[in-house]
């Protein structure tokens, strides 16, 4: 026997608006009966014995029906399929992603003139992913409760989770819809739960716009910025949070009577994110990443199901070239790859491209914070090749050979991050950029010394920032739009963004 919320039958709709009105019925009806089901099984027998009912509720889909003949004329790298046919995903938590959700739906009613179906999917809703985030059962339950639990609801099923239709090497059976997003629901409640691990914040403070950094010296300074930023009334800025989702609102603004108050955590969790939080979502999230390609792949993989707009590295490299000094820039405009963290889903052999976008708005935001023009600008400022080692002591290798690979790649910077988040922005669709500050010069006998880096650590690291920031306020008022690159397209590109 199983137990099913009420059945409610797909529908149509031509308006945006009332196609997520319904995914967030179907979706609240699913994940209420799941809780109720829950609440009973812990109220039960301590120690059930005999077959149990099962409990199961569905993820909400949307399907796009497109006759086919249809082109749609459209600038946009996204909002529209290319040819005719069923298209369908499934969603989940449209209180977080409604915004967003409307979006992808006006674009498609627009585009192709159709109606969008909404109803209820054949992919189970995992009873951990049903749950609020400050709701903790666990400690409810017997021992044989728990033991019993995947007998009545569905667990967190890895098959279900996969990034196939990112990478390319999804085939539809055949009669099967082909996909409308990057990600499942399910891939995507996978990864809503691993970012409050890694970060020790709800998704739901995440911004439209993410620094991600190698250092804590820098979330340092933006802790400083976030502070200030909230002291003052003009701010355009309305709250900062930092780990253990502690919030500072902006002065004069009131606390919102349903907000729960956060905790600073004990210690700090592993890639801690902080946010600077605007009312449209456009704010920044800066996330410490530490150091290493896995941590950058790990956060990217997660970071990318919220869609933003864009991601920047800032961080510290060691300059490869003799012309360089202490506290120059380097703004990547090519990558070599040497992480090895991706080499199965995206292959070394795929070029990963630097997106014009991103980059003038880096090279401007250099001028804007350090007032220097021209042949000035040059001398701190060089365009290159980054290269991406997850090799620390690549020093120690001996016999010239790593020294010999970068001169060959014509490689100006080297670090153990950048062509990692650029490589997942590249597969995730999000647009990416790199600017790196020059710390030391291993190659020319200028290690990381301590005196060395404190004082450069004093001179730099505020500008540096300042310029992050400076390009994230130029990316949002150039306007989004044409953010999201063509350049990042497949042959058979999903239609959400």
């Amino acid at each position: 026997m199983i137990s099913l919320p009420p059945f409610i039958a797909p529908a149509s709709y031509h308006s945006a608006d009332e196609a997520l009105a319904q995914v967030r019925h179907l979706y609240d009806t699913a994940c209420s009966h799941l809780r109720d089901a829950l609440v009973a099984y812990i109220r039960g027998p301590a120690e059930p014995d005999g077959p149990l009912t099962r409990v199961r509720a569905f993820y909400p889909f949307v399907r796009l029906h497109v006759p086919v003949g249809r082109h749609p004329d459209t600038r946009l790298s996204y909002g529209f399929v290319t040819q005719g046919g069923t298209y369908e995903t499934t969603l989940t938590d449209p209180h977080l992603f409604g915004k967003y959700y409307r979006e992808q739906f006006r674009l498609l009613l627009e585009n192709h003139g159709v109606t969008l179906e909404v109803g209820t999917s054949h992919e189970p809703i995992p009873l951990p992913f049903s749950l609020g985030e400050h709701d903790h059962f666990e400690g409810g339950m017997s021992q044989t409760q728990r033991l019993r639990l995947a007998e009545v609801f569905d667990l967190p099923n890895l098959n279900a989770m996969n990034d196939r239709i990112a990478n390319g090497t999804y085939e539809p059976s055949p009669g099967e819809p082909a996909p409308l997003a990057l990600f499942t629901a399910p891939r995507v409640d996978y990864s809503l739960h691993r970012l409050r691990h890694y970060t020790g914040t709800s998704p739901s403070h995440f911004q439209n716009f993410v620094l991600f950094t190698n250092y804590q010296f820098y979330i340092d300074e933006f802790i400083a910025l976030g502070q200030q930023e909230m002291a003052d009334p003009d701010s355009q800025y309305t709250r900062f949070v930092q780990p253990g989702n502690v919030i500072t609102h902006r002065t004069g603004l009131p606390t919102p009577a349903d907000e729960v108050p956060g905790v600073p955590p004990p210690r700090l969790p592993q890639m801690p994110a902080y946010h600077l939080v605007r009312a449209d979502g456009s704010g920044i999230s800066f996330v410490n990443i530490g150091v290493g390609p896995s941590n950058a792949k790990t956060i990217t993989d997660h970071i990318a199901v919220l869609r933003p707009h864009a991601w920047i590295m800032v961080g510290h490299c060691a300059g490869l070239r003799n012309s360089q000094q202490l506290g120059d820039y380097v703004l990547a405009h090519g990558y070599v790859r040497e992480d090895h963290v991706l080499d199965e889903e995206l292959p070394m052999w795929i070029p990963i491209p630097a997106l014009a976008e991103v980059q003038i708005a880096l090279q401007l935001a250099v001028a804007d914070v350090t007032a220097l023009t021209g042949d000035e600008l040059k001398r701190v400022l060089r365009t290159g090749t980054v290269a991406t080692t997850d090799n620390r002591n690549w020093e120690l290798l001996g016999g010239g050979v790593p020294q010999r690979r970068f001169s060959q790649s014509r490689a100006v910077a080297l670090d153990m991050e950048s062509a990692t988040i650029a490589a997942n922005g590249f597969r995730f669709r999000v647009p990416y950029g790199t600017l790196l500050c020059v710390s030391d010069k291993p190659m020319h006998g200028e290690i990381k010394l301590p005196g060395m880096a404190n004082h450069f650590y004093r001179e730099r690291v505020n500008q540096h920032l300042k310029i992050g920031i400076r390009a994230i306020e130029r990316l949002r008022e150039d306007g989004v739009d044409h953010l999201h690159s063509r350049k990042l397209r497949s042959f058979m590109e999903v239609a959400f963004q």
